[in-house]
């Protein structure tokens, strides 16, 4: 159960970098929203991160709770923020999943 916590507040740290970015390129009340937005995710990640721990090992669960915050941010990145999706990009994005699988399944 605590694995779905830790893939569930890493889900919300995709959202917190979402609405940071979206804050960005908004201004006024809107802005408001979104870095309301942010404070929301952030809390809901970090409770759900540290319920995720009470079982999990810390370095394997921030590990992956951390990985997979990056790979959510980059994919939202290229296709919300049109951010480029270079060869070498892509690729190195592919070895973090890999290493996210990897301590998954070493982890006991």
């Amino acid at each position: 159960m605590n694995w779905i916590f830790l893939i569930i507040a890493s889900l919300f740290e995709i959202l917190f970098t979402l609405c940071l970015g979206k804050a960005k390129t908004t201004s006024g009340v809107e802005s408001y929203g979104w870095y309301a937005g942010v404070l929301v995710a952030l809390t809901l990640s970090m409770i759900l991160l540290v319920k995720a721990t009470q079982t999990l090992p810390i370095g394997t669960a921030y590990a992956v709770w951390t990985g997979i915050g990056a790979v959510g941010t980059v994919i939202v990145g290229i296709c919300i923020f049109k951010e480029p999706s270079s060869f070498w990009r892509l690729f190195f994005l592919f070895t973090l999943i890999t290493s996210i699988i990897g301590l998954k399944v070493v982890s006991h």
